[in-house]
């Protein structure tokens, strides 16, 4: 409930700010939202926690503050949770790409691609649509459907719809409060908190030594340790994001809470000191598309030129 109240109070209080601003300057306002996106990450990465029941000993706490949490993050929280799931269940496994995970190729699949899937590919693993486009259309619009989930069950359309409700019954009371230039006190807090979102995603799995295995070869446990970074960040942003830095750990037991994680990595010393990334070293694996298997590791598409071409590759459903 601290870590909780330490998230919700600044963050009402900066977007509250936000909105008295627009009355001197409609880019402070913007200002003042652009800083408030990295509350809006925190309070994504709490949802995340109740996703995995992790939060309150409550599984109803969890899944009723994680659903409030879901209008605000733009996220729908039943529809969230099992994508996630899905991820946890499948990370690693070649054979079970797509749920819930940023789309990798193998360096044989790509060269098997025409001209036009290749630049499909590389347009959409290039660091600009990545993190510039494809944040703001996974959060604003995507979301707003339960995507790759629409024959799962009713239940989350419900979510989904439930979501959009309360958030267009907010956008308009704002607008209603503000005129159209509220959407300075609003967007920049989402479009930052979006992409800081994306760009830890993307380093979670996506750097040199992680792990990727087609099964039978593939195991969870080993994926979960291996395949995760240790993102080890200042202190403030390590609060900021909610120690989701440590991957590995959280990949290994998904209920440890988020402010346990540092625990974990001071009783553990091994767990400590595997696939340490620094903030430097995390901005250098947005270079990092194409994963080599005989080599077992990613790489960038200058480096899989170089890579001698093998028998035709067993491609991903």
């Amino acid at each position: 409930m601290l870590e909780l109240a330490l998230t919700v109070v600044p963050f009402v209080a900066l977007l509250a700010l936000s909105c008295w601003a627009l009355s001197i300057s409609h880019l402070l306002a913007a200002g003042i939202a652009a800083v408030n996106g990295a509350f809006l990450v925190r309070l994504f990465l709490i949802q995340h926690d109740c996703s995995h029941n992790a939060l309150f000993r409550s599984r109803p706490a969890n899944e009723w503050v994680g659903r409030i949490l879901g209008v605000v993050t733009l996220t729908p929280f039943d529809v969230w949770r099992r994508s996630h799931s899905l991820h946890h269940a499948s990370v690693g496994n070649l054979d079970e790409r797509g749920l819930g995970d940023i789309p990798t190729l193998t360096v044989g699949e790509y060269r098997q691609l025409s001209p036009l899937r290749r630049a499909i590919y590389r347009l959409y693993r290039h660091p600009l649509f990545l993190f510039g486009i494809v944040p703001a259309f996974v959060f604003v619009l995507r979301n707003r459907v339960p995507a790759g989930q629409m024959r799962a069950g009713r239940r989350y359309w419900v979510s989904a719809m439930l979501t959009n409700l309360a958030i267009a019954v907010i956008l308009g009371i704002g607008i209603w409060l503000g005129g159209p230039a509220a959407l300075y006190a609003i967007g920049p807090t989402i479009l930052v908190g979006a992409t800081i979102g994306m760009w830890l995603f993307y380093v979670q799995h996506q750097f040199e030594k992680t792990v990727w295995d087609h099964e039978p070869k593939w195991d969870l446990h080993d994926a979960a340790l291996h395949g995760s970074s240790h993102l080890v960040l200042p202190a403030p942003l390590a609060w900021f994001t909610a120690n989701i830095g440590a991957h590995h750990v959280h990949h290994l037991h998904a209920r440890v809470p988020f402010y346990r994680l540092a625990e974990v990595l001071r009783d553990h010393p091994a767990l400590d000191m595997a696939q340490r990334l620094t903030l430097w070293q995390s901005f250098r694996c947005a270079r990092l598309h194409l994963w080599d298997e005989e080599r077992r590791q990613l790489m960038t598409f200058r480096q899989a030129r170089a890579v001698p071409q093998m028998a035709p590759p067993r491609m991903a459903a």
